[in-house]
């Protein structure tokens, strides 16, 4: 997949097949579009575009809202969207100016004349253009003038699977995992880099590593246990994972950290990816450290058995 971080770098090809969106989550509703514009690219010899925004919309239009909070950073977006086999990805830094075009200045300057487009899929909600005035109705009109097609996802297709980017964040936020899980059709994930803390973990059995993530925008779940598989160096590991901040030592910061079973590399600096499956107990404040170990032996014992068939 060809990665492209402004649309003037874009180069016009043969028989594009375009569909636009935030794609946040890269979900099961969104992989409804994906399919069809694969189906469609193979059918005329075409090559599939997606084009997304970065910053997130809301996020240039409502910088007072700090509540946004997305489900995949834009690298992680790029990722998922790599593993389905799209051909390009065009991420366009979104803007003030860009939100003020007009809708057919964007379908004639960005769609037409920049990417080529010869096929245009979208959702059946998509809008776009100044004040979010464009819909299916301006593309089809004006599909003759600029001599594109215009396949719309119909409203009872995307519902089938029940989903939004706003549903998975809400189950998220609310420890609901397995849910986010079955919406995403992958589990859920955070990548950062390995950071050193303050080692109390280790002196009761139980050493972390601590991830960092840089993205103030990346959405992470409630506090609590969690099952989870993390991925170091290509290679999956089984381990229970902690957010929080640690109110059995009067932590202040909250804390993103996971105990990997049976794994004794150093891995500080380096970059991991962690895999949640399972929420299995809120934060809890126990009297002293030797309590928390013996609860940490009885969440080991329920991680691996959640973990078993995984």
């Amino acid at each position: 997949m060809k990665i492209y971080h402004n649309i003037s770098e874009f180069k016009a090809v043969k028989n594009a097949v375009v569909t636009i969106g935030t794609f946040d989550g890269v979900h099961l509703g969104h992989r409804k579009i994906i399919e069809r514009l694969k189906e469609l690219a193979d059918e005329c010899g075409g090559e599939t575009v997606i084009l997304t925004f970065f910053p997130h919309p809301r996020m240039i239009l409502h910088p007072e809202d700090e509540s946004l909070k997305l489900i995949n950073t834009i690298h992680e977006k790029a990722a998922l969207l790599e593993q389905l086999g799209i051909d390009h990805l065009i991420i366009t830094p979104f803007s003030r100016d860009f939100s003020n075009q007009s809708p057919e200045a964007y379908i004639r300057d960005v769609l037409v004349n920049t990417i080529g487009t010869k096929k245009i899929v979208i959702g059946y909600d998509h809008r776009f253009g100044k004040d979010r005035a464009g819909n299916f109705d301006d593309l089809l009109k004006l599909s003759t003038t600029y001599g594109y097609d215009v396949i719309e996802i119909p409203e009872q297709d995307i519902n089938d699977v029940a989903v939004s980017s706003t549903l998975i964040r809400e189950a998220l936020l609310n420890g609901a995992i397995e849910l986010a899980n079955n919406f995403l059709g992958y589990p859920f994930f955070i990548t950062g880099k390995v950071g050193r803390g303050d080692q109390i973990g280790r002196t009761i059995g139980y050493p972390t590593a601590n991830i960092m993530i840089e993205e103030s925008y990346k959405l992470i779940p409630d506090d609590g246990i969690f099952s989870a598989k993390v991925i170091v160096r290509g290679v999956s590991h089984k381990g229970m994972a902690y957010i929080g901040s640690r109110p059995t030592i009067n932590g202040i910061t909250r804390n993103i950290e996971v105990n990997i079973f049976d794994f004794d590399t150093e891995i500080y600096g380096e970059e991991i990816s962690m895999q949640f499956f399972n929420y299995v107990r809120g934060d809890v404040k126990f009297d002293g450290l030797e309590g928390l170990k013996i609860q940490l032996a009885k969440d080991r014992d329920d991680v691996l058995a959640l973990l078993r068939d995984q």
